[in-house]
């Protein structure tokens, strides 16, 4: 089945991706056209089912902020980085033959800018650059952009604008301000797509997970196997007094912030204490369904609790949920993660992931099945510890298909220094 990706921006772009996005089997494009990115936020307020939403960039992304927080469904964007503006830098001084310093450029982040020059060694001199990531969402006018590249054109200062907005761009040469809008390469925005489709892939994954409800009430109350319905759980007593739900993440997920659970927490008298669990197998999940339920017993009012299978525990449901590991983070996990610039937690999962493994070699596929990320999130976080040294390549694995080879990688710290989980 194809993933349905949502994406949102301005015409010229829907243009480029509908004709990429063909490259790639099994993704189908809806396509949302605005004329300002303003509108995005409305947009996602109104979208139709589909599996990702996928933005054209920064700015359409951070004004949709507000619609993306009652998402259920992975969204990212098309991010502005250095390939992006080398291309555009590169276009302009070929073509053009326009000097850097004869252009005006607006770009979200000025760093990814100076990193440019940097990088390909171009000296240094006055560059007209305007970044507005500081503006987002509040200050932004696209009127100061705009006012920006005109101002430095009529006085002579510059002679081109290379904007990163495409109504920017359609004012500017309303104003008869030569101008140029970034390029977004080819290989950057099948990228995107390639990521968009593997956080939708990983969400269903993730959704899939096996769930534990456990709650010391009688199955035999109509309240109980009305909630057991609406989860599509399989029911399991244990006893006169407790029961056990079978069911996915999703389904616990899709729930647990609904007014109706809320109700059915609240039409208990006395005390309701719920555990979910989450794990890779039944019994994992009803472990840590046993161990969010004695979380939600010390509580003083009716609640639910949830243990995934990486020991993160959330709760109390549904008024007052909070987060808080149940492993044990060492001081020097802390004072190494620090050095590797990757956070604590994420350092233990992969801490965890060698110790699981009968073999002491992985590849990032490996590190992305278990800690359910993206593969280009393992990837950064092994080209971290690459970087660190705390992780080697020790080979490359075959993929018996078409393709390069998988790099084999091999952790690189003291492992068993670091405590263990508690139980």
């Amino acid at each position: 089945m194809a993933t349905k990706i949502a994406v949102i921006g301005p015409a010229d772009f829907m243009h480029n991706i509908t004709l990429l996005a063909e490259q790639i089997k099994n993704v189908e494009i809806v396509p949302y056209i605005y004329s300002q990115p303003e509108e995005s936020d409305s947009i996602t307020r109104n979208l139709k089912p589909c599996d990702v939403v996928f933005y054209s960039g920064g700015l359409p992304y951070y004004f949709s902020a507000g619609a993306r927080k009652r998402l259920t469904i992975p969204s990212l964007y098309m991010e502005q980085d250095e390939m992006m503006i080398a291309v555009s830098l590169l276009s302009v001084v070929h073509n053009k033959k326009i000097p850097l310093e004869h252009l005006s450029v607006d770009v979200l982040d000025a760093c990814f800018f100076s990193n440019v020059l940097k990088n390909i060694g171009a000296p240094e001199a006055k560059h007209h650059v305007i970044d507005f990531v500081s503006m987002l969402p509040a200050d932004f006018d696209i009127r100061k952009i705009v006012q920006f590249h005109q101002d430095l054109y009529e006085s002579g200062q510059t002679k081109m604008a290379l904007t990163s907005i495409y109504s920017v761009y359609d004012k500017l040469v309303e104003l008869g301000v030569p101008a140029q809008r970034m390029i977004d390469p080819s290989k950057a925005l099948i990228r995107g797509l390639l990521e968009a489709k593997a956080e939708a892939e990983m969400m269903k994954k993730h959704a899939a997970t096996i769930a534990v409800c456990h709650m010391s009430l009688k199955y035999s109350d109509p309240k109980v196997e009305s909630l057991a319905k609406s989860i599509q759980a399989s029911v399991q007593r244990r006893g006169d007094s407790a029961v056990s739900l079978f069911c996915t993440r999703g389904d616990i997920e899709n729930i647990i912030n609904t007014h109706g659970f809320r109700l059915f927490l609240q039409s208990w008298e006395g005390h309701a204490a719920i555990g979910f669990g989450y794990g890779e197998t039944v019994s994992d999940a009803e472990e840590h369904a046993i161990i969010a339920q004695r979380f939600a017993d010390h509580e003083k009012t009716s609640c639910a609790y949830i243990l995934t299978e990486m020991k993160e525990l959330y709760g109390p449901y549904p008024d007052d949920v909070k987060f808080q590991s149940l492993v044990n983070v060492h001081p020097e996990l802390v004072k190494l993660a620090k050095a590797i610039k990757i956070s604590p937690a994420n350092l233990s999962k992969i801490i965890q992931f060698s110790q699981n493994r009968q073999t002491h070699h992985f590849t990032a596929a490996d590190l992305s099945a278990y800690m359910q990320v993206t593969r280009r999130s393992a990837e950064r976080m092994i080209k971290k510890l690459v970087d660190h040294g705390s992780i080697k390549v020790v080979g490359e694995e075959m993929t018996y298909t078409q393709g390069r080879p998988r790099s084999l990688y091999e952790l690189d710290i003291p492992v068993y220094n670091y405590g263990k989980e508690s139980p």
